[in-house]
């Protein structure tokens, strides 16, 4: 996994490299449950929302072509923004750099 700088907030409105539609950030970093793979961020469908929640878009960054909207950034969003970034990113890596160990 790669070290995210920073998130966009949730509610933000993106378009993907080779997308054909806009999607909408519902989530971050969130863990694909049959990889283990930790993604910058999960959506869904714009304007259609979450029609099933077994299929949602999961991306990084730099799949990330173009930003339409960004979500509503307050006090609340950028502690827990900083709290994503600093424990609980520190959380994940640990996670992954057991998973890793355990392989070898």
């Amino acid at each position: 996994m790669k070290i995210v700088d920073d998130l966009l907030p949730i509610g933000s409105v993106v378009q993907l490299h080779e997308g054909e539609k806009k999607v909408m950030i519902c989530g971050r970093l969130q863990q694909q449950a049959d990889t283990g793979t930790v993604w910058d961020y999960s959506a869904c469908l714009y304007p259609e929302g979450i029609i099933d929640p077994n299929e949602l878009y999961l991306f990084d960054n730099e799949s990330i072509e173009r930003l339409y909207y960004v979500g509503m950034q307050d006090g609340e969003e950028f502690a827990f923004r900083q709290f994503l970034l600093g424990e609980a990113l520190a959380e994940i890596n640990k996670g992954l750099k057991e998973q890793q160990e355990e392989l070898v």
